[in-house]
């Protein structure tokens, strides 16, 4: 916990007893606090009408938005709770607010539930994003004008692994590593020589467009090798590690920085998972040094994420999300696209859209007017123009948790090569299929 804290008499007040929470119960029917979109409609019925809209997007479009996912309704309730009023400066016990009792028992939850599920030794649930999380991963264990390897932005690299348009640019001397041209993998033998000539303080093992599990033990011994941390970005692969269907770096990693959405299926929102002996580093690098009061709502409907992840309703719809992404990159290159690294092993699809002689720009413009919602994504070794350096990104997670299969994988695959051929204009088949796989029945 960090060392700051506040005065005995800041917290002992107000206090809560911990038999009154254990007894209470949430009564039948809909409590007074929870959310009601009569009421907004009545209080803004302009900005009720923005929500509806996305309410309606999502429901008649194909997601397909690798970072993206559907939360429970169960999430959506904490969200939506009088936690959002609490301020919660500090950690469970050692707040700088009075009456934060009860909250401390959301966040308790969170961090121990967190641990169990990924056998990590502390968990922080704090960050407010997995920028965030990153930002204070950084904070914990390097100095400003550090070296840190990890891989470039053209090959897969996120924002904060070192753009100069970000505060990990900024503020450190990022060196970037990338992936073999001929098969797509990451390079390892380039990863290791780049260590040894720079010799970073740390190694950062993540990809947003990578679809293949990292070699967490092979980034662990080129960290060795030349005495840098190790610190995997897990933002995509985290639920699927949850769910058994994707290798865990928990074990390898000094510091492990994820989202608790996407596949995860939690609030949009960002945690750290560490050894015990690092917990008080970390702690302090979230608060005080990079953020201010938790947003306990999120805190709560991440406590709320993790126990259903740790179900084995969870386990099969992760290894249904792999299931259907195969599926979906291999109906998409019969369709003529090229699949990077010839398949996934995650989620997540990256592939070239020359073989429709589109770049991955005009290949997401004609899909979105054909309601299907997709990313671009840089093209690690791409062709000469006027083919461009864009191809596109797609994940399974979203339709998956509709309920869709391999069957409709192979529907959903055949739409995107008639769009992308200019065959379908219209949302009309996306609607069609999205209408029998509604992402709140009822």
């Amino acid at each position: 916990m960090p060392a700051t804290s506040p005065s005995s008499s800041e917290a002992s007040a107000d206090p809560f007893p911990a038999s009154a929470v254990a007894g209470a119960t949430l009564a039948e029917g809909r409590p007074g606090w929870q959310p009601d979109a009569d009421v907004l409609r009545r209080e803004d019925p302009e900005l009720a009408g923005v929500l509806l809209a996305e309410h309606e997007r999502q429901s008649r479009c194909l997601q397909l938005i690798a970072a993206e996912n559907f939360t429970s309704r169960a999430v959506l309730t904490a969200l939506g709770s009088p936690l959002t009023n609490k301020y919660a400066e500090g950690y469970p016990g050692a707040r700088h607010h009075g009456g934060c009792e009860v909250v401390d028992l959301a966040e308790q939850l969170a961090a121990e539930r967190a641990v169990v599920l990924f056998g990590a030794g502390h968990a922080n649930v704090q960050p407010h994003s997995g920028s965030s999380a990153v930002l204070a991963a950084y904070a914990a264990l390097l100095r400003p004008g550090d070296t840190v390897l990890a891989m470039a932005l053209p090959q897969g690299g996120h924002l904060t692994h070192g753009s100069p348009a970000n505060f990990s640019g900024r503020w450190f001397d990022f060196v970037g590593y990338g992936v073999d041209r001929e098969t797509g993998l990451i390079d390892h033998r380039e990863v290791r020589r780049l260590a040894r000539v720079h010799r970073p303080k740390a190694i950062v093992c993540g990809s947003i467009s990578y679809p293949r599990h990292p070699d967490y033990a092979a980034f662990r011994e080129i960290a060795d090798d030349v005495g840098a941390h190790l610190v995997v970005d897990a933002s995509h692969p985290i639920g699927l590690v949850a769910g058994g269907a994707a290798p865990s770096p928990v074990p390898y990693a000094d510091v492990v920085c994820a989202t608790t959405h996407k596949v995860l299926r939690g609030p949009r929102g960002g945690m750290i998972l560490c050894g015990s002996e690092s917990a008080t580093r970390i702690d302090r690098a979230v608060f005080p040094f990079t953020q201010g009061g938790a947003q306990m709502n999120s805190v709560a409907a991440k406590a709320v994420a993790f126990a259903e992840a740790a179900g084995p309703a969870f386990a099969a719809y992760a290894h249904q999300v792999v299931a259907n992404a195969r599926t979906l990159a291999a109906t998409l290159a019969d369709e003529g696209l090229t699949i990077t690294t010839g398949g996934t092993d995650t989620h997540m699809i990256t592939a070239d859209v020359a073989g429709t002689g589109l770049d991955g720009r005009a290949a997401r413009g004609r899909c979105a007017a054909a309601g299907i919602a997709l990313d671009v994504c840089a093209l690690p070794h791409h062709r000469e123009p006027p083919v461009g350096t864009t191809g596109i990104r797609l994940g399974t997670a979203a339709v998956t948790t509709q309920g869709m299969r391999e069957p409709e994988m192979v529907r959903v695959g055949a739409l995107i090569g008639a769009v992308l051929r200019g065959e379908v204009v219209t949302g009309v088949a996306a609607a069609e299929l999205t209408g029998a796989f509604p992402p709140y029945p009822g």
